[in-house]
């Protein structure tokens, strides 16, 4: 793992409770799509977020969901507002994409979860891969999904890429699903035995989720998700 100071070219809100930041590193940076990086606070307290842009690109771009009610990443917001420069640890993760697998795919995100899921995509994209993908964000709110304009213009340009849009309040005009996301997966799919699936959002999700495919007979070679290393 490298030890990289970035300059911080852009700490800008999404939404009210999400940030988009744009790190300029001062070395290059060689990681693979679905890795993460940590922010170093000091020496003893370094955080670990998504890296939401793909490989290659000039800029690392990060997606912090800081509500002003959670301390952990406005305290990382606000030492970045405050910051002309700052140093991170990285690559690191093992639920990168395996893009040369041809199997279909199940992309999951909850919440900011979408960093992860937005470079595996963008990844594909890149390097012109063609395998059916199935893409299930979940979020409280319509409002809260902040990509979504931009992953319905990836579905209409790529058409490999499916995308489930998940609310569990939604607004009159919603063209998505009303559910909880991990029902909705559930209520779409008998199994997913043939899936490569990838998953990120807050851990007690992504642990039920791996309790829900084992029961959807999941090949847990092909299951992926950097907080199943935190999850027993």
């Amino acid at each position: 793992m490298n030890s990289i100071c970035c300059k911080i070219e852009k700490v800008t809100p999404f939404n009210d409770a999400v940030y988009q930041v744009l790190l300029r590193p001062q070395t290059p940076l060689a990681f693979a799509a679905g890795q993460y990086l940590s922010i170093v606070m000091d020496d003893n307290d370094k955080r670990p977020f998504s890296i939401a842009s793909a490989p290659g690109s000039e800029l690392l771009e990060l997606h912090i969901g800081a509500a002003v009610s959670e301390s952990y990443p406005m305290q990382v917001i606000e030492r970045l507002q405050h910051s002309d420069t700052i140093t991170i640890e990285a690559p690191a993760g093992n639920a990168f994409l395996r893009h040369q697998s041809p199997r279909p795919r199940l992309l999951i995100a909850g919440g900011t979860g979408f960093s992860y899921i937005k470079s595996i995509i963008e990844q594909q994209m890149a390097l012109g891969l063609q395998v059916e993908t199935l893409f299930y964000w979940g979020c409280r709110t319509a409002e809260a999904m902040y990509g979504a304009d931009m992953v319905h213009q990836w579905q209409q340009r790529h058409p490999w890429l499916h995308f489930v849009p998940v609310v569990e309040q939604a607004p009159a005009n919603w063209q998505g699903k009303t559910n909880l996301l991990l029902a909705q997966i559930k209520q779409d799919f008998v199994s997913v035995a043939d899936y490569d699936i990838y998953i990120a959002g807050r851990f007690p999700m992504v642990g039920a989720a791996r309790e829900m495919f084992r029961e959807m007979g999941v090949d847990e070679a092909h299951l992926y998700g950097d907080a199943f290393a935190f999850i027993k």
